[in-house]
């Protein structure tokens, strides 16, 4: 397996002032920036759910961002939950 790294994967939900604050946006360019794989959207509950997929070092990025968000949001808590990455996402998309 010489020149591939392990991947990581995680489904996170977000939990704070996160909608209404950019959130996701910023969530699409912090992940296309790292390289990671996957979606972004807002929950009807007023929280965020990210699925994020990619190298170790990319989703641990993504993972440390996402514990305080873009400068407009307040994050209290992070709900992180690792899955077996599935390799399904080609890019990573703000959902509606």
């Amino acid at each position: 397996m010489s020149g591939f790294s392990r991947t990581r994967a995680f489904i996170a939900v977000i939990h704070g002032a996160v909608q209404g604050v950019g959130f996701r946006y910023y969530a699409r360019s912090t992940a296309q920036r790292l390289g990671v794989r996957g979606y972004v959207q807002n929950l009807a509950d007023g929280n965020v759910k990210i699925v994020c997929e990619g190298s170790e070092k990319a989703v641990g990025a993504m993972e440390h961002w996402l514990r305080s968000g873009p400068p407009s949001a307040r994050v209290t808590r992070v709900d992180l939950q690792p899955y077996e990455p599935t390799g399904g996402y080609p890019t990573f998309t703000v959902e509606f």
